[in-house]
């Protein structure tokens, strides 16, 4: 049967893109009014929660894993204009912006995204099953990426303290282009079955794949037809724009209360990352709750090496023309999380399979960056 959700002109998912964009262009040059910045903020939040609706409408049509590519790339593309938006309005705690952002980002996907996948997908069905083959590649991308870009300019002897040197800076963008369009290829093209959700026995030994072509029995809404998914590409579009252009009005007020709370600036990127990845961290658990945690995995590892991957070459372009350094390398006691959240995540991901524990471990670790985010 069609989603009710997606038919009609006059939907919610039709009317927060549309309405948020006029919002923008209404207040690009006065929007100081606290109720202006509470509207603001509700239109950020539904165009963030549109944006991502219709990402999921157009990977519906393609199927996976080019769903959960489309939703990755999608949210980059939030993240990446939040953080340049922020980048160029300056500030005290700008030259960190980008590395605290994607490392929030890293440590929401790899425990947060799949450890509340893991929990709920485990409290429902006893044990949930994933491809370690296709999982496992995706994590090592992630950590490679996260290796080359965010804990080797601490260590090299040309760059300023945390900071890789102009030319250390484009080998980086380089190879995370590189990287990331290597697994897509290996994603999409050379191995797309290791990445399909997978059946399991009692045991959740993984014993197959789901023929995820069988879509009208399974109880879940038909994929879109072309009409349907072109006009969900375009509000997509609008989505983002809105959501890019909202954030840089709002971004003063997060940096304010930020500062008045007497909070460390890194605490903002945590802030941008929370926001973004929120609406994905629900696809995730919705997919895990289907027994397909899989897709949610494909998310979470998604997001995190597209995080990486797409925003760092992007920032490194844009240093062109932005002033004052960048900062990329991590500080110790995030390495520390860094490692002990890849060591942990690899012996999840080489079991192919989980219980609740593994969730709950992966969720004590966000708890722990989280808090000491707060209080370093």
């Amino acid at each position: 049967m069609s989603d009710p959700a997606r038919r009609g002109p006059f939907q919610w998912t039709v009317a927060v893109p549309v309405l948020s964009l006029s919002l923008l262009l209404a207040t690009w040059s006065s929007h100081e009014n606290p109720v202006v910045l509470v509207a603001i903020a509700v239109a950020l939040v539904g165009s963030i929660l549109a944006a991502v609706h219709h990402a999921e409408v157009v990977a519906h049509r393609v199927g996976e894993p080019y769903g959960s590519l489309v939703l990755a790339v999608a949210v980059t593309v939030i993240e990446v204009g939040l953080i340049v938006m922020l980048m160029v309005g300056g500030g005290e705690g700008s030259s960190t912006y980008a590395r605290d952002t994607v490392f929030a980002a890293l440590m929401i996907t790899l425990n947060g995204i799949v450890g509340l996948s893991l929990l709920v997908g485990a409290l429902r069905h006893g044990l949930v099953s994933f491809n370690a083959t296709g999982t496992g590649s995706a994590l090592s991308t992630v950590v490679a990426l996260a290796s080359v870009c965010l804990v080797l300019p601490g260590f090299t002897s040309t760059g300023q303290g945390l900071e890789y040197a102009p030319n250390q800076l484009a080998f980086a963008a380089v190879a995370s282009l590189v990287l990331y369009g290597a697994f897509v290829f290996t994603q999409t093209v050379q191995h797309r079955d290791f990445f399909l959700p997978v059946t399991s026995d009692s045991q959740g030994r993984m014993t197959g794949v789901f023929d995820l072509a069988d879509s009208d029995g399974d109880g879940h809404a038909d994929p879109p037809d072309g009409r349907e998914t072109v006009m969900s590409l375009a509000l997509l579009l609008v989505s983002l724009v809105s959501v890019v252009g909202l954030a840089k009005l709002l971004s003063p007020t997060i940096e304010d209360a930020v500062s008045a709370l007497g909070l460390p600036y890194a605490v903002v990127g945590v802030v941008i990352a929370l926001l973004v990845l929120a609406p994905e961290s629900i696809a995730a658990v919705l997919n895990a709750s289907r027994d397909r945690v899989q897709i949610s995995l494909n998310l979470a590892y998604g997001s995190a090496m597209a995080s990486i991957g797409l925003t760092i070459p992007t920032i490194a372009v844009a240093m062109i023309w932005l002033d004052g350094p960048l900062v990329l390398g991590l500080e110790s006691t995030q390495i520390v999380l860094l490692v002990t959240s890849v060591a942990v995540a690899t012996l999840t991901v080489v079991q192919g399979r989980a219980k609740a524990l593994q969730g709950v471990v992966h969720l004590t670790l966000l708890a722990t960056f989280l808090f000491f985010s707060l209080s370093p």
